[in-house]
């Protein structure tokens, strides 16, 4: 979207348009019928563009108040009520702050200004509101004074800044960057030494003003800032020279225009001594947080502004989603290469595979041929088998459980691995995980003739002990090698209990795979 700038003073308004850092001219419309039809004409074919208008009117206002501290609702309703007492309800008002008070009360300090005549700004408004053109904001030639001086350079702390603008000398008092207070006075630019003259001495009474406006003190030396063609510069210094030495308090100090304006980027020199050109270029570059312009004057400028939002992010989602795409592409291809040098090397090496494994002996027998494919797989599950486990430790723990028990005579041996139950083991046995190992040992105690029941019992427990003290075992007995009964108890004495029925035990060990 292209931008234009409207400057209005009291006589007419003129189109500008801003390109790469440049202004070109595009009409000029005078305060008249004819005038404001044929600015109409013009917004009809700027369809594409947003508005900046900028203002330099007499009837303008700055009025400093002190507000109590207060924040949200109350504070903007107060602030309202304000402006509209002091400005009789203009449209255009606005308010900057001033920092607060160290005192006791934190009050707050308010710089409150207005363009106090409606009437000459809403005409040409109501055309620009009729084409549903955007108007970013409503500013003013004094409100840009502070930017300006910066730009320059200057870090006076207070200062009076005078510039040339249609038939008026533009007169502003700031302070700390601020425009405190401005107004403007006729001159006659046709005549050089005439408006030099007036320079001085509108610098003169400002001061005088100000004083009486207790804004500054009798005592204060204030700086002038001029900014005048380089046509006028001398003309404008001989008089300063002659005011500043009837005055005392004022030092005057003259800015070439065409200096000024390559200090502050602007690319078109003015072309006579107004100053209209610097104060659109610091409005294009660096536009002021406040603006006269209401809610309803900036409709359609909010309008497009979130309508370009929503086109921008639309388009920041369609090239996210284009590179997303593209990394997506190159990654498919990427693994499509991957896939296809896999492919070839396992090709390679099944190939290579063969042809070593041609030269391999062909093992076979008269009976059942044994070729290469099947030497293979044998090979295979030996590897597999070799790598399982075998009762060889839970063996070794036995065996070596034995010799210290010589009574104990085995007859049968079942090993296995896995959760399948042991023969006869009753259904409370505790579960086995998947790579445990269960050892059922079965036997009986072979001791003297004349060894009592007490004594088999005695070293049945201690072999069952001696299993236990592994801590890798898990010992269960499911057979004892008596069927002891309450009312049949074993007799401590030496002889041979011949009532006992010796029968043949079981248990079951368990092992535990170490992680």
């Amino acid at each position: 979207m292209s931008r234009r700038f409207l400057y209005l003073d009291a006589h007419r308004l003129s189109a500008y348009l801003w390109r790469r850092g440049q202004f070109f001219f595009e009409g000029s419309f005078a305060d008249s019928d004819e005038g404001l039809f044929a600015f109409k004409h013009y917004l009809a074919g700027q369809s594409g563009s947003d508005f900046a208008l900028l203002t330099n009117v007499v009837e303008e206002e700055r009025v400093i108040e002190t507000i109590p501290f207060l924040q949200g609702a109350d504070r903007k309703a107060l602030i309202a009520r304000r402006l509209a007492r002091h400005f009789m309800g203009s449209p255009f008002a606005a308010f900057t702050s001033l920092g607060y008070e160290t005192g006791q009360r934190k009050n707050e300090k308010l710089l409150l200004a207005a363009l106090t005549n409606p009437a000459q700004i809403e005409p040409w408004l109501k055309f620009i509101a009729d084409v549903s053109a955007p108007l970013s904001g409503i500013y003013t030639v004094a409100q840009l004074g502070g930017g300006l001086l910066k730009k320059l350079g200057s870090g006076q702390r207070a200062c009076i800044l005078l510039t040339m603008q249609d038939r008026s000398l533009r007169e502003s008092y700031l302070k700390d960057g601020r425009t405190l207070f401005s107004r403007t006075a006729p001159v006659n630019d046709n005549d050089i030494d005439s408006s030099a003259r007036s320079f001085a001495a509108e610098a003169v009474k400002l001061q005088q003003y100000l004083i009486g406006q207790r804004l500054i003190s009798r005592d204060d030396r204030l700086p002038v800032i001029i900014i005048a063609a380089p046509t006028a510069v001398p003309a404008i210094a001989k008089a300063c020279a002659e005011y500043g030495e009837s005055s005392g308090a004022l030092d005057f100090s003259i800015i070439d225009s065409h200096l000024a304006a390559r200090k502050i980027g602007l690319k078109t020199l003015p072309a006579d001594d107004r100053c209209d050109l610097l104060f659109l270029q610091l409005l294009a570059t660096a536009p002021p947080r406040q603006q006269f312009a209401a809610a309803s004057h900036r409709h359609d400028y909010l309008l497009a502004r979130l309508r370009y939002g929503i086109v921008g992010a639309g388009l920041v989602v369609f090239l996210g989603g284009i590179l997303f795409a593209s990394h997506e592409a190159w990654t498919a291809r990427a693994l499509r290469q991957e896939a296809a040098a896999l492919s070839s090397g396992e090709t390679e090496l099944a190939a290579r595979y063969d042809q070593i494994a041609a030269t391999f002996p062909q093992l076979a027998t008269d009976d059942t041929p044994l070729d290469n494919a099947t030497l293979g797989r044998l090979t295979a599950r030996y590897a597999t088998l070799s790598q399982q486990r075998h009762p060889g430790p839970a063996l070794r723990r036995l065996g070596e459980v034995l010799d210290q028990t010589p009574a104990i005579i085995l007859d049968r041996l079942d090993w296995r691995l896995g959760q399948t139950p042991a023969d006869g083991a009753p259904d409370a046995a505790p579960p086995l995980d998947s790579d445990d190992e269960t050892l059922v040992v079965s036997g009986h105690v072979q001791l003297a003739w004349a060894a009592s029941a007490r004594e088999v019992l005695v070293s049945f427990n201690a072999f069952v002990d001696r299993l236990r003290q592994d801590p890798d075992n898990r010992v269960r007995i499911l057979q004892p090698p008596f069927d002891l009964e309450s009312e049949r108890p074993l007799r401590g004495g030496g002889e041979r209990d011949e009532t006992a029925q010796a029968q043949p035990f079981r248990i079951e060990i368990r092992r535990l795979e170490k992680p």
